[in-house]
């Protein structure tokens, strides 16, 4: 399962995949490494081993801090996961990322709450599907659900869902276009 997820993940980065590409992401790509410490991170609590979740642990939080990155190891991200620049992202840890989505500088996937008249709490996190793009700055919150091939314009906010194939922009986010093909560089061919 790692391995077939840091290959994804390798594609995303470099085109294809060969232990010469991994290596190269592995020294030249500061948001490359968080995507691969939260792999080992996951690997290493899988496999039982205290120890080494506790030194995968380190590693990642040693990489977000480089990238300036807020991505928790305990998030569930599916394979081909490119984040560009990285800077500022946050991602909150029950939000679900699908396979082959791309998450630029600025992002917040963050906790949603609800509150009803009579006081009562609703809470819920963001869902992102396969093959969506989300571009810089944009903040999706709450238990929405971000359809399959989705484009997300920089410094949308997002608290609806959004249908798959479509782009939304603005504040509050509106969709501005339906029907848009996946916006995906070097798509892993993976699936989640």
């Amino acid at each position: 399962m790692l391995r077939d997820l840091v290959h994804a993940d390798v594609i995303r980065y470099s085109g294809g995949y060969s232990r010469a590409r991994l290596l190269r992401a592995v020294l030249l790509e500061r948001t490359f490494r968080v995507v691969l410490t939260l792999r080992l991170c996951q690997a290493a609590q899988a496999s039982g081993s205290r120890p080494l979740l506790v030194a995968a642990i380190l590693a990642h939080r040693v990489a977000s801090a480089k990238a300036a990155v807020d991505l928790p190891w305990k998030t569930r991200v599916g394979p081909g996961f490119r984040l560009f620049h990285g800077w500022g992202a946050v991602v909150n840890t029950e939000a679900v990322i699908g396979a082959d989505v791309s998450l630029f500088h600025g992002v917040t996937l963050g906790q949603g709450d609800r509150i009803a008249a009579d006081g009562s709490r609703t809470t819920g996190y963001p869902v992102i599907s396969d093959e969506v793009w989300i571009g810089p700055h944009a903040i999706i919150v709450g238990g929405v659900t971000i359809g399959r091939g989705a484009r997300i314009a920089g410094g949308a906010v997002v608290t609806k869902d959004v249908p798959a194939g479509s782009m939304v922009a603005g504040n509050p986010a509106v969709v501005v276009r339906s029907d848009v093909p996946a916006d995906v560089l070097n798509p892993s061919g993976v699936r989640s």
